[in-house]
């Protein structure tokens, strides 16, 4: 039976106040409107930004809201004028928009669209409404996105259409995590061929950074964590040296400016 144009009821991790903890909870996600998708997520990863809206620390957290911003999903249905993806396709959402026609998504120095930057921060769609209902109460979007829910309602402009054969708990992670530690190294520390990285912390978004310093041709990628267990699967990623700080009796600034002949670059 299609559930196109109606009230769909999931499960859903209500954040309902800062500092507490999540609630799974049964919500209705209301059908989308004009320019709005309805996503049924199937995976969605976990960041810190999450938790840091969850502490109550966020100057932008307003509650009770429906948190998460790295997932990956399906199309369920489209609202008006929606073009771009359709039932089915396979999606993830995200929490930078791409609008193409506001003056920063036109500028060469910038893609940080502005179209809806404004309400998103306010955890409602650009008409200033929400999608999100429990027990009698509404909940506010988060980031645009709203992954820790089964069912999630985002603007065309903040999806981006994936590979079927792409494994969509893998992918989930292209809306955060994977950009952010890639980025870092492409875009802002500008890595270049045969130089010499240090990564600080081998999370996911150090991972990335890897990803980004040996796609730049690093010559040596030094990986620093204090879990040794880490090591392993940073290889994978480029990591070709390794230095945990505990195993030295000096500053790792010191450790390493000795490894690298007077310093990374």
């Amino acid at each position: 039976m299609s559930t196109a144009g109606k009230v769909i009821k999931c499960q859903a991790a209500v954040a309902w106040e800062a500092g507490k903890p999540l609630s799974i909870e049964e919500i209705e996600v209301d059908p989308p409107k004009a320019g709005e998708v309805r996503v049924k997520i199937l995976a969605t990863g976990v960041c810190h930004t999450d938790s840091y809206t969850l502490s109550g620390k966020d100057p932008e957290g307003v509650f009770p809201v429906v948190l998460g911003h790295e997932g990956g999903g399906i199309v369920e249905s489209v609202g008006e004028g929606v073009t771009s993806v359709k039932p089915g396709d396979h999606v993830v959402p995200l929490y930078v928009p791409q609008c193409n026609t506001c003056k920063f998504c036109m500028s060469p120095k910038t893609n940080l669209c502005q179209k809806v930057r404004v309400t998103q921060g306010q955890g409602v769609m650009p008409d200033g409404t929400r999608r999100f209902r429990c027990k009698g109460k509404e909940l506010y979007h988060f980031m645009g996105c709203s992954t820790f829910s089964e069912y999630t309602v985002v603007l065309e402009i903040s999806l981006c259409k994936v590979n079927e054969a792409a494994a969509l708990d893998k992918v989930c992670l292209l809306g955060c995590g994977v950009p952010t530690g890639y980025g870092a190294a492409l875009n802002t520390a500008k890595v270049e061929p045969g130089t010499n990285c240090a990564i600080f912390g081998l999370g996911a978004v150090g991972l990335a950074v890897a990803l980004g310093c040996k796609a730049a041709g690093a010559k040596r990628i030094i990986g620093v964590d204090i879990n040794n267990d880490k090591f392993e699967v940073a290889k994978k990623f480029g990591v070709n040296e390794f230095v945990n700080p505990k195993d030295y009796d000096k500053p790792i600034q010191q450790v390493l400016v000795d490894l690298t002949d007077g310093g990374l670059d």
